[in-house]
Order: C-alpha cells, then sequence, then structure tokens
C-alpha cells in the first residue's frame, strides 16, 4: 500500500503503556517486524487507511525518555528524530506525571502530535481521575481517551488525525520540565482513596522477597509444563502423524527416484535408517532439514511465545526480571535474561534469538553462551531423564546439578573477564491487566513467522553442510582423530568420540547411542555431561553464527569446548573417588 499520499505515524510512549494493543487495533493483523538498521533492535511496521491517506504506522520501541539509556531508547530516539506526519503520544493514565515527561520531549521537537490518553478504565479502577480537555487545553494538543485492549475511543483518535499539532512550548531543562509536569497534574488529575483489591495485593505479593520468589518458581513451573505438555501433544498428535501420513510417502518418491542410495540421495532424502527413511536421523534436506524445524521445534517456538505474550501483557514478566535481577547480575546479565533462559529450555534456537531483547552486545554474548553450554533443550532432556534415568534418577540428578553448577560458575567467570558492565535494570512495574487476544495473537503471529523465516533456512543450510562433511569423510575422521582425547582425558572408551561428535547434529540422537555402548554409570555421565555442554546442535550453530558473528563465534565455541571438557574431567575425578 504505497503512493503519493502515504503519510508516516508514529506510536510513542513508555514500555507497557497499551501500544501494542493500540497498534494492532490501528493495523489489524497485517504487519510486518524490522529491525532498525545497525541495530538488533525490532519494531513493527503497518498500514492505517484513512480516508484517502495511507498511514504508514510505526510501533516505536518503548522509552522513558530521549536521551538514551539502552539501545532501544537510542532506536526510539531515531525514529522520533527522523520525524512523521502525526505522532501518538501513549500515555498510560495511571501513572501520568511518568509519561508526561516522555511527551514533553516529544513536544519539544515541535513535531505534530497528539495524545492517547490510555488505559483510563484502569486508573478509574484505581481512583485516578483525569480531566482529558483540562489536558487538552494546557498542552494545546489534542487529547483522546482510550482503552486499547476493548476500542473504545480509538475511532475518535483516529478521527482527530488531522488535529495534530505541535502544541504549547515546553521547558527544555530537565528542572524546569518536571515543574510544568507537576504544574499540569496539579490541575488535571485527582486521586481519591480507595480499599485494596486482590489483584493489588497479588501484585504486591508478586514484587516482595520472599512472596515474589515463591510466586516467580511457582510461575516458571507452571509455564514450563505447560510448554512441554501443549509442545509434545503437537507433535505427538498433530504434526508427527501428519508428517509421516503426507509427507513421507512424498520423501519415498523423491528416494525411490534416486535409486535408494547414492550421493544426491543421501543429500536430498537423507541415508536409509535400518532400509528405511527416519525423519530424525537421516540428515537430508527433505527429512531431517524440515522434520527438526517443523515438527521437533517448532511446537515449543509456538508454546513458549504464547506464554511468554501472556505472561508480557498480563503485566507479570517485568516483575519476574526484578526477582531474577539480583542473582543474574552477578553472572553479568540483567534480570530480562531470564526469558532467553527459559526459552532454551524448550529449544536453544529459540533461546538464542530471544537474547536480543538484551541491552548491550556483552550480555547477549554471554547469554547465548550460556544457552548453548548449560542450558539443555526437550528433546536432549527428554533423552538424558530416558537414558540416564535408565541406571538410576541419582545420576540424572548428578548431570543436571552439573549442569546448573556450570551456569553459576562460567557465567561469573564471562562477567569477571569479559570488558564492560552489566547495565542495571531499570523497569517501570506494569499493574496487572486482562490481555488483549488480538494483541497476544499479533505478537505470537509475527514471533513465528519470525522464527520460520530466519531459523528453517538455516537449518537447512547446515544440514546440507553437514552432509558434505559426512560424505567426505570428514566427521569419520574427527572421531578417529579425538578418540584418544576422550579416552584420556574422560575415561571413555574411543567409540564413544562418535556420538559425542555426532551431538552437532542431534543432541538427543547422540545420547541414545551412548546408551547402547555398554558403558558403566560414571562413563554414560560423564559422557552424557560432556555432550550437554559441547557443540551447540547444527541449528543453534547456525543460529548463533548468525547472532554473534564470526569472531563472537569462535570464542563461544572455545569457551564450549573448555567448559565441557573441565566439567567431564572433574566430574570423572569426583565419581572415581566415591567408588
Amino acid at each position: 500500500m504505497t503512493g503519493q499520499s502515504d503519510k508516516k505515524l508514529l506510536l510513542a510512549g513508555n514500555p507497557n503503556v497499551g501500544k501494542s494493543a493500540l497498534f494492532t487495533r490501528i493495523t489489524g493483523v497485517h504487519a510486518v517486524s524490522s529491525n532498525y538498521p545497525g541495530t538488533t533492535v525490532g519494531f513493527l511496521e503497518g498500514w492505517l487507511r484513512r480516508s484517502d491517506d495511507a498511514w504508514r504506522v510505526i510501533d516505536v520501541p518503548g522509552a522513558y525518555t530521549l536521551n538514551p539509556t539502552n539501545e532501544a531508547e537510542e532506536v526510539a530516539e531515531r525514529l522520533v528524530n527522523d520525524g512523521a506526519d502525526a505522532i501518538i503520544i501513549v500515555l498510560d493514565a495511571t501513572a501520568l506525571e511518568r509519561n508526561l515527561f516522555l511527551a514533553f520531549q516529544i513536544m519539544e521537537r515541535r513535531l505534530p502530535v497528539l495524545i492517547a490518553l490510555n488505559m483510563v478504565d484502569e486508573a478509574r479502577h484505581k481512583g485516578i481521575e483525569i480531566d482529558p480537555e483540562r489536558l487538552e487545553k494546557l498542552l494545546a494538543v489534542p487529547v483522546v481517551p482510550t482503552v486499547a485492549v476493548t476500542g473504545e475511543g480509538i475511532s475518535r483518535l483516529l478521527d482527530r488525525l488531522p488535529e495534530a499539532s505541535a502544541g504549547r512550548e515546553v521547558p527544555s531543562s530537565r528542572e524546569d520540565r518536571w515543574a510544568a509536569i507537576g504544574q499540569v497534574i496539579e490541575q488535571v488529575q485527582k486521586v481519591r482513596h480507595r480499599h485494596h483489591t486482590l489483584m493489588d495485593k497479588l501484585e504486591d505479593a508478586s514484587v516482595n522477597s520472599f512472596w515474589g520468589l515463591v510466586i516467580g518458581i511457582a510461575v516458571i513451573a507452571a509455564s514450563f509444563t505447560a510448554i512441554r505438555f501443549v509442545g509434545e501433544g503437537l507433535i505427538e498428535h498433530l504434526l508427527d502423524p501428519l508428517f509421516h501420513r503426507f509427507w513421507m510417502p512424498v520423501v519415498n518418491a523423491v528416494s525411490n527416484f534416486f535409486g535408494g542410495s547414492g550421493f544426491l540421495h543421501d543429500i536430498v532424502a537423507g541415508r536409509m535408517i535400518d532400509g528405511s527413511i527416519d525423519f530424525e536421523q537421516s540428515f537430508g534436506l527433505l527429512t531431517t532439514g524440515l522434520y527438526v524445524p517443523i515438527v521437533m521445534v517448532l511446537p515449543y517456538v509456538v508454546s513458549f511465545y504464547a506464554m511468554l505474550s501472556f505472561l508480557e501483557d498480563f503485566g507479570y514478566l517485568p516483575r519476574l526480571a526484578v526477582i531474577f535481577d539480583a542473582l543474574l547480575h552477578r553472572i553479568g546479565l540483567h534480570g530480562f535474561a531470564i526469558v532467553p533462559s527459559l526459552l532454551g529450555f524448550g529449544c536453544n534456537v529459540p533461546g538464542i534469538l530471544a537474547t536480543r531483547v538484551l541491552d548491550s552486545a556483552r550480555e547477549r554474548f554471554i547469554a547465548a553462551t550460556l544457552i548453548s553450554v548449560a542450558i539443555p533443550c526437550a528433546g536432549l532432556q527428554a533423552m538424558i531423564i530416558g537414558a540416564v534415568g535408565d541406571i538410576g534418577m541419582k545420576w540424572v540428578a548428578v548431570v543436571y546439578g552439573t549442569l546448573f553448577l556450570s551456569w553459576l560458575i562460567l557465567g561469573r567467570l564471562l562477567h569477571t573477564l569479559l570488558p564492560g558492565y552489566s547495565p542495571e535494570l531499570i523497569v517501570e512495574i506494569p499493574p496487572y491487566r486482562i490481555p488483549s487476544i488480538n494483541a497476544m495473537g499479533l505478537k505470537l503471529w509475527m514471533r513465528v513467522r519470525g522464527f520460520f523465516l530466519e531459523a528453517v533456512p538455516l537449518v537447512l543450510v547446515g544440514i546440507l553442510l553437514i552432509s558434505f562433511m559426512d560424505a567426505a569423510g570428514i566427521t569419520a575422521y574427527l572421531s578417529r582423530m579425538l578418540a584418544p582425547v576422550f579416552s584420556g582425558l574422560l575415561g571413555l572408551p574411543a567409540e564413544a568420540a562418535g556420538p559425542i561428535l555426532l551431538g552437532i547434529l542431534r543432541k538427543d540422537v547422540a545420547v541414545g547411542m551412548l546408551a547402547t555402548l555398554g558403558l558403566s554409570p560414571a562413563q554414560l555421565v560423564v559422557a552424557t555431561i560432556t555432550l550437554s555442554m559441547t557443540f551447540p546442535c547444527i541449528a543453534t550453530f547456525i543460529v548463533l553464527w548468525r547472532e554473534l558473528g564470526g569472531k563472537r563465534l569462535a570464542a563461544s565455541m572455545g569457551i564450549m569446548i573448555v567448559s565441557a571438557l573441565t566439567a567431564g574431567v572433574t566430574v570423572r575425578l569426583l565419581l572415581s573417588l566415591n567408588v
């Protein structure tokens, strides 16, 4: 939708003021996600048709100030400074004073603005009364009360787009600006006493040092259980049967076309496993290349992002970040790193992609490396519990305990040794609110589409690369060359080198292969720990390359290898002392 009458409309405001819900109301679900050039910060773009004009609507990243303190605020400043035909400043009516600071900064630019005084329903529930007409006269710009999640006031807001104006001149120095904001608040806002509701008490409890931690652990446990239940359900009852019923005949036809064997057959359809095609182990472009991202990874991506969107829109996610901030700061991260870390337990690929929510390249490197080293994906966890659990759950506890300690120790070392610092967590705690289904649906669609566009092609490229390496004998050569290292350092038989190296293709399959080698319990535990912490699977490897770049990927891989060998040798020695 382009033409000479195209205009640009920005939606600007603090985080958690309802911009995403307003964006969805204005544009529907027809939106695209873009990264601002030179950054990892994304924003949404959509289109609005109003009279004879087509508006390109941009959802500006949430910002508290246009004097940037992080990458998201840098992008917000650039988008505002680039100018627009109109800017809708979205204000949270329950926190008007804080929100007006950013509004005044935008008005200093003398751009045409109008104000959406959002969440006026929540303000009323909190005993906050705001006079929008008086606010409009004081600021000399259109002010429209709205409730974005229900659509209240949206039509009137859009009708007043032509009235957008630069408004009154506002003070430029910080002290004078706050003084002017205070004068505005005195004239437009009244607060009456109200009793705490059950929701208010829950809000207070969820940031309490003790109950907040209890609630946080309960939410994480419940979320993870729901994600596993939905993900495994989609795999077992929907996607896997569909693949075998409708896609397997196509793959078999391709396999027969290529004669059932040969180089091209193995590249396209994959190797025959016990005389037939196996979607998980054949490693062909049409088999493992599609089955892994669509059947084995996508269900966890969908279920996790659905849960993440709910927690975001409900208002709990900032509270979770605050609760875990103290722990994560000790390893060079801030509280929001809990999000990609949790996602990694479903699948490392979306976990790595989710590190984009972090503010600095240093934090993203630490988080991505820790996810790759010490957070087992759902498939790997299933094999750890199945294969290692067969010899006793105490051995499973040893594996998970080692991974957790490695996460803590490695994180602390990286925090100490890498230059730079972890920025403080500065986040506004929003009130709890009932999420908008439409807004959640748009977020889920954009994130799942982003996964398809970014991860699936990378997995296909990785499968192709590994297939060439296997056909050329490189994989077998590396197994033979590294066998003495595994035997000498880790006390493993030479044949264990092959499965551990195979982990770069599929770690869960590799654990299954280790279980067939007749290893002692101690050897199986050491081999599983080493496999879990060393080379990431090919999908994660490719995404790491995409997110970190060649140099940082090489550094991350070096850290993984050293960490895996150190943990493996340490566990071997400790277990030998107890034998």
